[in-house]
């Protein structure tokens, strides 16, 4: 996956009225909200909009469990929150003020945790200031809550993890030298240490790696998996959410007209109720193998959030393929076997036997939970690397949110951060072009390339705990950053100049300064996109001359002086990236990721917080999806599906929490 700070630049869209839409909605403190548009829409068939509309159902109905795995107390808070913005009246200004602009950053961050910094935010009103204006919601005319007696006594209990930044501050703690599971604040474990989870987990306590919680009672550690039960399996954690994303994907289902996608559902439903890992592989291993203009991802899939890099957070993407777009992903993935031989990893690490992933650039309809409101730019699915190796993979590149972004931000950028002339003018003519391949080379190249050891069982992530990440979303880059100057670029006509490739390492060392940006406290970074972005550049900075830190008129400059040196050194790192990945070398890895990734040069970040201030930038972008409206005959069969822009993030938020705007 490519975070959006990486975002890139596809072509422009032939769409004439662009221009006039508006995109840019709200700043709120480090987020701005964005509308999306998906263009395209109204020229799929009317079964096909039908299709996408109960997908859509299915990806709100789980929503809330993406928010329960990040704090135990984050969905008590959020609909706290969300009581007093829908009963308003008598609450005072200020604090009013505050605690919307406090919901709409947890919205967007689907959590209380800061998308960037993974650390805890915090209301900018008190304690006694929201029990007060809970007590008014309370009272106000109208107010129909069920639990209305619980609105007074709910925030006793969850004002230590409201309102102290000292509590659980960190959502995914991977600190050296600290407990990892314990010191973590997300709601995967529950009073346990990693010791105790990796002990148990080794005995073969762990029969839900990907989909469970696992907590300590009575010295005893339990596992809880996330499904929804059948007549047979009794019910788990979030059966109630589940149960409801089943409900919609059964009535997509039957509206399905391809029929591979058709039995991909039918697996999905019945993981979903299991909650069995072998049926969730059968469904992964469907599902790489057809291609569908409506398509969906969904489920328990990017495991960022848990420090172990096992168990996955909730998310749903429903796009449908920009035909436009989709040459350059397509000849990629149709060379996928050049590029794995040229790689420059041992022998012992190259796929042989190669399925040409399905590769597609997409545009998005809607994304929730670990997929949005902030969203990747590019996916490569599934991540288990065994089926990968022997089934394939599907990779999008997301062209509407690409596109979002783009009409959205300042470009002078260019002239503040480049070094010279000569690399503004560089910057200008191919990134658009560089910035494309790297994305399409990271998802379709770099993670569905390489094998493991043959000695090596199980996935490499076993043998990686809290360093998988990081270090997987290295090698895809590594892959891009190595393969652009390779001539077989131009032959495929994906490229014209050598001038491509260097734009594309000028960006990319460009992004590890501006990246700074978006870390206004504290010393180490915890995301892992910027942690491996991070550790590649400090990497080929104190193993080589081919990249200079320069200092002119008071401001500091990153400036590549030698490209083929640079390239040399991508080559070394991604051969003992994909060594360390492929032998689950954990030593190595941890080296690599602490000496290079972890810490950051302050006065650096400093200095970047003033130079883009007068760009006005926030440090990430939580996008408002479009709406899918159901137009009904006179039986209320849904016949046609229409699509709407709200441009307002507060009144999709409310309506995805079922809930009637004030």
């Amino acid at each position: 996956m490519i975070d959006p700070m990486n975002h890139k630049m596809l072509s422009k869209s032939k769409n004439r009225h662009k221009s006039k839409r508006i995109y840019q909605l709200e700043q709120i403190g480090n987020a701005r909200t964005v509308q999306l548009y998906a263009d395209g829409f109204e020229s799929l068939t009317k079964r096909e909009k039908i299709f996408a509309y109960h997908l859509s159902k299915a990806a709100i109905a789980g929503r809330t469990i993406a928010i329960d795995q990040t704090g135990r107390d984050a969905v008590t808070i959020m609909r706290l929150c969300q009581e007093i913005i829908l009963h308003p009246k008598g609450v005072p200004r200020p604090t009013l003020n505050a605690i919307r602009n406090y919901t709409k950053l947890f919205w967007i961050n689907n959590g209380m945790y800061d998308y960037a910094t993974a650390r805890k935010f915090v209301p900018s009103c008190t304690a006694q200031e929201f029990r007060e204006a809970l007590s008014i919601a309370e009272g106000n005319e109208g107010n129909q809550s069920a639990n209305r007696r619980e609105m007074i006594e709910m925030p006793v209990k969850v004002e230590r993890t409201m309102f102290d930044l000292d509590y659980l501050p960190v959502v995914t703690d991977k600190t050296p030298g600290h407990d990892f599971v314990a010191q973590s604040a997300n709601n995967f474990y529950e009073g346990l240490t990693t010791a105790e989870v990796e002990s148990w987990s080794r005995s073969g306590g762990e029969e839900y790696p990907l989909n469970s919680k696992v907590v300590k009672k009575n010295g005893l550690i339990e596992e809880i998996p996330w499904r929804a039960g059948t007549d047979r399996i009794p019910a788990g954690l979030y059966a109630r959410e589940l149960s409801e994303v089943i409900s919609n994907l059964e009535r997509a289902r039957r509206v399905a007209s391809n029929k591979n996608q058709k039995k991909a559902i039918e697996l999905l439903i019945k993981y979903f109720k299991t909650g069995n890992s072998e049926d969730c592989e059968k469904f992964n291993i469907n599902w790489v193998k057809y291609s569908s203009n409506v398509d969906f991802i969904l489920g328990f899939i990017e495991v960022y959030m848990d420090p172990r890099g096992q168990k996955g957070k909730f998310e749903s993407v429903v796009y449908f393929i920009n035909k436009e777009q989709t040459h350059l992903m397509r000849t990629l993935a149709s060379n996928a076997k050049y590029f794995e031989e040229h790689a420059p990893w041992d022998k012992r690490y190259k796929k042989t036997n190669i399925s040409p992933p399905i590769a597609n650039v997409v545009n998005v309809i809607v994304e929730t939970g670990d997929a949005g409101p902030i969203s990747a730019i590019g996916i490569n699915l599934p991540n288990e690397q065994r089926i990968r190796e022997k089934h394939g993979s599907k990779s999008i590149l997301i062209h509407n949110i690409v596109e979002a972004y783009n009409e959205s931000e300042p470009e002078r950028l260019l002239e503040e951060f480049c070094f010279d002339q000569s690399e503004i003018r560089r910057a200008k003519k191919y990134t658009q072009v560089a910035d494309d391949l790297h994305t399409g080379m990271h998802e379709v190249l770099g993670h569905a390339s390489g094998k493991v050891s043959k000695g090596l069982p199980g996935n490499p992530a076993d043998y990686l705990p809290g360093y998988y990440s990081t270090l997987e979303e290295a090698r895809a880059d590594l892959v891009a950053l190595w393969n652009v100057f390779d001539r077989k670029l131009k032959t495929l006509r994906l490229v014209k100049s050598d001038e491509v490739g260097r734009a594309m390492y000028d960006a990319y060392v460009r992004n590890v300064f501006l990246q700074l940006r978006r870390i206004p406290a504290g010393e180490q970074l915890e995301e892992d996109h910027m942690k491996n972005r991070q550790m590649v550049v400090n990497y080929i900075m104190r193993n080589s001359d081919a990249i200079k830190v320069v200092r002119r008129r008071n401001k500091t400059y990153f400036h590549i002086t030698d490209y083929n040196e640079m390239h040399r050194v991508v080559g070394d790192l991604l051969a003992e990236v994909m060594r360390i990945k492929a032998e689950g070398d954990f030593h190595a890895g941890k080296n690599l990721v602490d000496n290079y990734g972890l810490k950051i040069n302050t006065s650096w970040r400093d200095e970047i917080l003033k130079r883009v201030k007068k760009f006005k930038l926030s440090a990430y972008t939580g996008f408002v999806m479009p709406d899918l409206k159901p137009v009904v005959d006179g039986k209320n069969k849904i016949v046609d599906v229409r699509i709407e822009y709200p441009l307002d993030l507060t009144r999709q938020m409310l309506e995805y929490s079922d809930q009637p705007n004030p």
